[in-house]
């Protein structure tokens, strides 16, 4: 599992699943929990709200990632180039 890591092409097409999942998570949970004119169970009501909150959890890390896949593909390709 950590060879998949360690490959920063991998890790840059996750983190771009990772930042679909947590927009699609925000914008879901802004639906159901602000938008929604409809009857929502206590418990659906209570899990929009938390998707309020995993959504942007997921964006900032999938972010991160996507920054240290930059970071380690171009500081692979300025090893290459200078070789």
């Amino acid at each position: 599992m950590f060879a998949y890591f360690n490959n920063p092409q991998n890790v840059l097409q996750l983190s771009s699943k990772v930042l679909g999942i947590g927009l699609a998570l925000l914008l879901a949970g802004i639906y159901g929990a602000y938008l929604y004119a409809g009857q929502l169970s206590i418990v659906v009501l209570v899990s929009m709200h938390a998707m309020t909150i995993i959504g942007p959890t997921l964006i900032k890390i999938g972010y991160v990632m996507r920054l240290l896949a930059q970071h380690r593909l171009s500081a692979h390709h300025r090893i290459k180039v200078a070789a």
